[in-house]
């Protein structure tokens, strides 16, 4: 991904964010009284504002210095979503079972890490792009892989096996993992009025997610 830093916004600022994914659907109200709808994004794009996580200057000082070295727009980064950050729940453990990535055909070494969202009325696949390297699992019918046996790209979440442990034909390939959040500034200026924020008034900072 071109016009990123691997680096993560701080954490500690991140726990008081608010937004989530979006979606874009064209809604057409029929004569008849019924809606003819199409979507209109394959995938969710996620939307975040760190301005809610802000408690003091210090707070203030430090998002806007992580601001000027990302150069505002230019440069995107990582973002921990403090609700959906892990392959399972977030108050789940991660387990190698916990995502589907395919199935082995005896040659394919390289596997994207995903994470679906289902229920029984229907399913989504989010490409994950951003994975925390040390944290992935992996498990390869039904049997867990050892750490020496495949190498995690952490800037485009593709698992590469080993030779020796290339997936046999018909295995199912399965992942836990921890991921982030590719995103960018949404603005290229932040408003700050002290006293404003000293009120109890914060700044709006709103990120926006960098599809892969």
């Amino acid at each position: 991904m071109t016009s990123f830093h691997e680096v993560q916004f701080p954490l500690r600022l991140a726990l008081g964010t608010s937004g989530g994914p979006s979606r874009r659907t064209d809604i057409v109200s029929l004569s008849n009284g019924r809606e003819s709808r199409n979507r209109r994004w394959k995938d969710a794009r996620r939307h975040y504002d760190v301005g809610s996580g802000l408690r003091s200057v210090v707070d203030l000082y430090e998002v806007q210095a992580f601001f000027e070295a990302r150069a505002g727009q230019l440069y995107g980064f990582r973002f921990t979503d403090p609700v959906d950050f892990k392959s399972c729940g977030p108050q789940q453990q991660i387990s190698a079972a916990d995502q589907h990535l395919g199935t082995g055909n005896g040659e394919r070494r390289i596997f994207q890490l995903r994470k679906t969202y289902q229920d029984a009325g229907g399913a989504t696949e989010r490409v994950i792009a951003k994975p925390v390297a040390e944290t992935v699992v992996m498990e390869v019918g039904d049997v867990v892989s050892g750490i020496d046996d495949f190498a995690v790209d952490p800037s485009t979440g593709l698992v590469t096996f080993s030779v020796a442990a290339t997936p046999p034909d018909g295995a199912v390939i399965r992942a836990g993992f921890h991921f982030d959040v590719p995103v960018r500034f949404d603005i290229d200026r932040i408003e700050i009025d002290l006293n404003a924020f000293d009120a109890g008034r914060i700044p709006s900072i709103p990120l926006i997610e960098i599809m892969p």
